[in-house]
């Protein structure tokens, strides 16, 4: 671990070593059945600003939804949780939602954003440094890798687990139950708890404009995973020669999100050769959808039980809060 000083924030840097994503890629690009790049990929500067400006379009329903409850359930939640927590936030992202709940808890005491682009942290721990009194150990990390949570100065009740959005929904159901075990080891006392959010299944005329904008917003956020990896990898996709696609596949019950190529072409990536056919997708993220009681069963596969789920008046989300089984 190495510690980075920003300011007058120390970042605790265990951010994965580019030869990590190196291996990531070619690896996926490798796969004869369905060439695929892991969406944690997604997110370099330019990727966490444009999924920003997702979170804002009319389509896409998670964010304002999720706010809307938060806004709903403030004092449930608050209640639940308790006073002079240390709220753990995997995936940093975008400060408003932390920003809304570090608003409606009772007197935290700290703030750990886990996040893998270090700009994105930055910006974010500066923000909620600036808006809160309350201690930020900001940690550059891939939250499913390895990294140490530090340990606030003041005085701390209970932990708080916080993964708002539908991320959870981008894991496969055995990474999903991973990483709920891997929350489970943290909120291991009674005081503890996670809160995750979980996008609820619905009809496809809501669900699938969500991930294909009118504007194009998803399209170039997609695409940019090319564009990051020819700076970083030395790679020479051109982006336009690939066209963005979102499906739904109703056997797995999500939403899939693919890079198709326009034309046969031959892309190189660290020295390595990648043919594609006309047609031919890479993969790029997953987004399934839950129901209260498939995800009760999965959080209880990991030693969790859902002691309190709030949802929207069209249940088109939900929030829920687990602690230890």
């Amino acid at each position: 671990m190495a510690s980075i000083a920003h300011g007058e924030i120390t970042i605790a840097d265990f951010h994965p070593a580019r030869s990590d994503m190196r291996a990531d890629v070619l690896e996926g690009l490798s796969n004869p059945d369905q060439k695929s790049i892991s969406s944690k990929y997604f997110y370099d500067a330019r990727g966490s600003r444009l999924f920003d400006r997702i979170t804002e379009l009319d389509e896409y329903y998670p964010t304002r939804t999720e706010m809307a409850i938060f806004d709903a359930c403030e004092h449930e939640i608050a209640e639940s949780v308790g006073p002079h927590a240390t709220v753990i936030e995997f995936g940093s992202g975008s400060s408003l939602k932390i920003d809304r709940l570090l608003t409606l808890l009772d007197k935290p005491v700290a703030y750990v954003p886990i996040e893998i682009s270090r700009s994105h942290l930055i910006q974010t721990a500066v923000e909620v440094q600036n808006t809160h009194d309350l201690e930020v150990l900001p940690v550059c990390a891939d939250f499913m890798g390895d990294y140490q949570i530090p340990t606030p100065q003041a005085e701390s009740d209970r932990k708080l687990i916080f993964f708002p959005g539908s991320t959870i929904g981008n894991f496969d159901p055995e990474e999903a139950l991973d990483l709920l075990r891997r929350m489970a080891r943290i909120v291991a006392e009674p005081d503890d708890a996670a809160i995750v959010g979980i996008d609820l299944q619905k009809p496809l005329d809501i669900l699938l404009p969500a991930y294909d904008d009118a504007e194009g917003v998803t399209a170039e956020f997609n695409r940019n995973l090319l564009r990051r990896i020819n700076r970083e990898l030395d790679a020479d996709f051109d982006p336009r020669a690939f066209e963005h696609e979102a499906r739904y596949s109703q056997t797995e019950q999500r939403i899939e999100m693919h890079l198709v190529s326009r034309a046969e072409q031959t892309v190189h990536v660290a020295g390595r050769e990648f043919r594609f056919a006309r047609g031919e997708t890479i993969h790029t993220e997953n987004s399934h959808k839950h129901t209260p009681e498939g995800f009760a069963s999965l959080a209880a596969k990991a030693g969790l039980r859902v002691e309190h789920l709030w949802h929207d008046p069209r249940r088109l989300f939900a929030v829920t809060l687990l602690r230890r089984a």
